[in-house]
């Protein structure tokens, strides 16, 4: 049973801090945008421009797609397409070790749909909890060795690499040690202990159930502990990128709406106009508001 409240307790820890982080970018003041072309969403300008450039674009109705935005997005987070393009050699140890997360979450949410079906009734030899469990499987395998690999090979690199030495902070190494300790204890688990993945898929179901689960195996109980603490501890890092992406995306480098009179944007400009300086130098004056300084004549 304590092993199942580490658990909950870790979810409830990352839920409570991710929802936190979310409401305060959501709150954070307007963006400066990039102004950088194209953007997914603009159809037909995948080599460059923007609807800007055409003549009276303000009355002509701007045309976005969803679809466009996520064909770049899968990509870039699936196989970390920018690093490869900017840092090959990088890239060759990055991508094994972010594929090797995403492998392992979608192992986990395959436990998770298999359990739900278990509990509804499905008996386990049934076609679809047997499908589930094999992809389960393939999944948990795939992402364990790649992010052994992974991890290994980021150690290595932020060890031995000049560059990346240069500006690696400890809590790096930590960080890499830590998800290395939970691919590995996993990888043995998966070796010696629970090669079908069944014991994960009751404990998976004894979460959902909050019944208690008896997990025998030790190498098993330590991933499960390392992994609820890692869940626990992972709001409250740089790891959280995650989120920032979405908002660093969508909110900046992507945002090109138009700023409207009566318009959201106008209202969160104005507000920021009518916020007063807190520093000073030779062309600010503190306690002046942005929208004076703006305006006044420069001497």
């Amino acid at each position: 049973m304590l092993l199942l409240m580490l658990s909950y307790l870790g979810l409830a820890v990352f839920i409570v801090v991710v929802l936190g982080k979310i409401i305060k970018y959501l709150r954070m003041p307007l963006h400066v945008r990039w102004e950088l072309y194209p953007v997914p969403h603009e159809k037909g300008r995948e080599y460059g421009g923007s609807y800007f450039e055409e003549l009276n674009w303000w009355e002509k109705p701007i045309k976005r797609s969803s679809l466009s935005q996520i064909k770049f997005m899968i990509p870039e987070i699936l196989f970390v397409r920018a690093l490869y393009h900017d840092n090959r050699k990088l890239w060759y140890v990055s991508f094994p070790f972010h594929f090797g997360i995403y492998m392992v979450i979608g192992c986990l949410g395959l436990l998770f749909i298999g359990a739900i079906a278990n509990i509804a009734g499905l008996s386990p030899q049934s076609a679809i909890p047997v499908l589930l469990q094999s992809l389960a499987i393939i999944f948990g395998a795939i992402g364990l060795i790649l992010g052994t690999i992974g991890a290994i090979g980021l150690l290595l690199r932020r060890t031995f690499d000049k560059d990346l030495r240069a500006f690696a902070a400890p809590i790096d190494y930590f960080n890499l040690v830590f998800i290395l300790a939970i691919f590995l204890t996993g990888l043995i688990a998966w070796f010696s202990y629970d090669s079908g993945l069944t014991v994960s898929r009751d404990y998976m179901k004894g979460l959902i159930t909050f019944s208690p689960v008896v997990v025998g195996g030790s190498s098993l109980v330590a991933h499960i502990i390392l992994l609820s603490l890692f869940i626990m501890y992972l709001p409250f890092t740089h790891m959280t990128h995650f989120i920032g992406k979405y908002f660093t995306w969508h909110e900046v480098r992507w945002d090109d709406r138009i700023n409207t009179r009566g318009s959201t944007i106008e209202a969160k400009v104005n507000k920021l106009l009518n916020v007063k300086q807190s520093w000073s130098a030779p062309h600010m004056k503190p306690g002046k508001t942005w929208a004076e300084t703006a305006t006044e004549e420069v001497e």
